[in-house]
């Protein structure tokens, strides 16, 4: 494991992206401000308040049949446990975002460098709001908590950074073997869209139906409201 710091940055992801030649497998770069910071959908994350988390995680894999798919949601698990530790219960809201009381806390995105078609490394980036003022989240334009307001005390960046650092690491091997079986368990415990009626957007329409559960992959299996019949869904956004 590498920690690397860098004051202000266009975007961690962005770093990481440029420098991959260079950069060792499992490097954590992170970053005290993001003047374009990413998430899911070409999304801004809010990312001027030097005190929260903006992290990417450099993945180089040299294995077979590599978990991609199933990377961003190992990492909600790895948060989710870090989060806990502050005595707090998270719901992870699939595919990649963390909640506390139905309020974002925390979002990821992986990125994927490659060579041809050759996998050169993997971005995994997750930005963590650590300690926001309460106007600050009001200017979201979807529900957000910051962990300071949800535990009363301000947050040590660093602290926060190395635990999480640890648990990544401490399972990632183990995650790596087994995919998404590894993590199934503690996933779907904590998971806050399970026999709930959701909306998912794809990139070419919206599908309404109920969850059933998970696929032994990690994709969505809904049952769909106009059909009566299940789906799987691999890729797309819960409204």
């Amino acid at each position: 494991m590498e920690l690397i710091y860098k004051e202000t940055l266009n975007s961690t992801n962005a770093y990481a992206k440029e420098h991959m030649d260079t950069l060792a497998d499992m490097s954590f770069v992170y970053c005290k401000n993001q003047t374009n910071g990413k998430g899911r959908l070409n999304r801004t994350w809010i990312s001027d308040n030097d005190k929260n988390l903006y992290l990417t995680i450099v993945l180089k894999p040299q294995v077979p049949n590599y978990p991609y798919i199933n990377l961003t949601q190992y990492l909600c698990v790895v948060t989710c446990s870090v989060l806990k530790k502050y005595g707090i219960e998270p719901q992870i809201k699939w595919p990649n975002d963390i909640l506390i009381n139905g309020k974002k806390i925390a979002g990821i995105l992986a990125q994927v460098s490659t060579i041809g078609h050759r996998v050169k490394g993997i971005a995994l980036g997750i930005g963590v709001n650590l300690n926001s003022s309460l106007q600050e989240m009001n200017l979201i334009d979807k529900p957000a908590t910051s962990l300071n307001l949800e535990v009363n005390r301000e947050i040590n960046r660093e602290e926060f950074l190395y635990m999480l650092a640890n648990e990544f690491e401490s399972h990632y091997n183990e995650f790596i073997e087994k995919g998404f079986a590894y993590i199934e368990n503690d996933y779907i415990s904590q998971a806050c869209f399970i026999n709930k009626k959701i909306n998912v957007n794809l990139a070419d329409k919206c599908i309404v139906g109920t969850v059933k559960n998970l696929t032994k992959d990690g994709a969505l299996l809904l049952c769909e409201n106009d059909t009566n019949k299940d789906v799987v869904i691999t890729m797309g956004e819960i409204q």
